[in-house]
């Protein structure tokens, strides 16, 4: 039982903030490839008693299946991003299903979770925040990549897709559990969806910095009246769209987590099945998370252009109380611009500074009664 005491230490490491990891995270995978092997696999690795059986050269995956079915124990296969013909014999070794195979070559799936006979292949999509000094229209908050998994008896199988979503430290962290990695293949499955979970917690604590950014601008007062001019509706969008894509990488993954925590299945041991529980509690909240980004960022955007209706509405108000003043000095000049005989003051010696001076009396007293209603 110090195993599933000490599970969650092994697979969740301490968090640390997102922004401070960023800057090494991108640089985590190792894409060498060594000649004798497939060009697409990264690493090739036979474990028996939760250790890493040891070998003089890197293993094909023809021989570590060979080595696993003589002595015991389980291979463990990376590929980075293989083509069919990378990934056809692997397939054919591992009898894999070829809609599985399809899907995992192809990429660009939903999240899921399909059983076949002899396997599980499930689908996480990976989130990656992506660090910006201020966001912009054009700003890019989340890289999204895949991880799909084929779970078997004797066999494991990750094809990794996007630069994102490194698997070598996870790997390096269960090989350094050897109780745990015992437990064969679904405990690698459930560490890499408690992986995948951690990112998105991360991601979205990240993202919620944003949207509070954003929020701070819309509603702080950017001038007189109460009405901000510095946020334009494009950075809102722009936002909005990003959260989109997380949320099509969080919801269609609760399901399965749920199947793979509440169904029996004679490829995960029971032991690992209670912590899927943990994974599934996590996800949801992060689902959560998210649908309330969604809907905060439709209130906000919604405000945003009220403000600027409410903006525009004043720059309107204050051309019509301008042009109601020039309208005075407008008339006048009109009415005297007439050629009639007889005006009123026409041939007096003080009527132009009469009437001009009535008609700046007439401006300042609109003048007055407009700033006091709030028109200037």
């Amino acid at each position: 039982m110090s195993m599933i005491r000490d599970l969650r230490a092994v697979v969740r490491p301490s968090r640390v903030s997102l922004r401070k990891t960023t800057s090494t995270s991108s640089t985590s995978y190792d894409t060498t490839r060594d000649p004798a092997t497939p060009s697409a696999v990264v690493d090739c690795a036979v474990y028996r008693d939760g250790a890493r059986v040891a070998s003089e050269k890197p293993l094909t995956p023809h021989e570590a299946m060979r080595l696993v079915r003589r002595d015991g124990g389980f291979v463990w296969i990376g590929l980075h991003e293989p083509t069919e013909a990378e990934f056809a014999g692997i397939a054919s070794e591992f009898g894999l299903h070829p809609l599985a195979v399809e899907d995992a070559v192809q990429a660009h799936q939903r999240p899921k979770l399909e059983r076949y006979d002899d396997s599980l292949f499930t689908v996480f999509k990976t989130i990656h925040y992506v660090e910006h000094d201020r966001l912009t229209a054009n700003s890019e908050v989340v890289e999204t990549g895949e991880v799909m998994c084929f779970t078997g008896r004797d066999f494991f199988i990750t094809v990794r897709h996007g630069g994102q979503g490194s698997l070598r430290a996870l790997r390096h962290r269960l090989q350094d559990d050897p109780e745990l990695l015992a437990k064969g293949p679904s405990a690698v499955l459930h560490a890499i969806a408690d992986h995948v979970v951690d990112g998105y917690i991360a991601v979205a604590d990240a993202v919620q910095d944003d949207i509070d950014e954003v929020e701070t601008e819309v509603f702080s007062p950017g001038r007189k009246g109460g009405v901000s001019r510095g946020v334009d509706s494009a950075r809102i969008y722009q936002l909005k769209r990003e959260v989109l894509e997380f949320k099509r990488a969080v919801a269609p993954l609760l399901r399965p987590m749920q199947l793979l925590s509440e169904r029996p299945m004679r490829l995960v041991d029971p032991d690992i099945q209670k912590y899927f529980r943990d994974v599934a509690d996590h996800l949801a909240r992060v689902q959560e998370q998210v649908l309330g980004f969604d809907e905060l960022l439709n209130s906000i955007l919604q405000a945003n252009l009220a403000q600027a209706s409410v903006a525009q509405n004043e720059d309107m108000r204050k051309i019509t109380a301008w042009a109601a003043i020039i309208a005075v000095p407008t008339m006048v000049c009109g009415v005297y611009g007439m050629n009639f005989k007889y005006m009123p003051e026409l041939h007096w010696r003080y009527g132009y500074p009469v009437i001009m001076g009535i008609t700046v009396v007439i401006c300042l007293g609109i003048h007055r009664t407009l700033k006091r209603n709030g028109w200037l």
